[in-house]
């Protein structure tokens, strides 16, 4: 069996619908690789379709029974999160 690494998938500090595109490519790519870890703490403003999108990747990863989690979200990124009352969708996959 291979040795699977975490793959960190860093936000940029705007997660617009400019650079939706290019995050879900990314995230596409790693939760069908194996373990993926979300870097958070740079982000500044978030979109909702973002962070659906991170839901919807955290479920992929899920049935493809790998690792998924978004580490060291900014507080940005916490108060859209829990504005938007997705909290209860984050609780299991949010670290730090």
């Amino acid at each position: 069996m291979a040795d699977l690494r975490t793959r960190t998938v860093a936000l940029p500090a705007i997660v617009d619908l400019d650079v939706l595109d290019m995050v879900r490519d990314e995230l596409i790519e790693a939760v069908e690789a194996g373990p993926v870890a979300i870097s958070g703490g740079r982000v500044e403003r978030v979109s909702t379709n973002a962070l659906i999108m991170l839901i919807s990747a955290a479920e992929t990863a899920r049935r493809n029974n790998y690792a998924f989690e978004v580490a060291d979200a900014s507080e940005p990124m916490l108060a859209a999160i829990e504005r938007l009352g997705l909290t209860e969708s984050f609780a299991g996959i949010t670290r730090g």
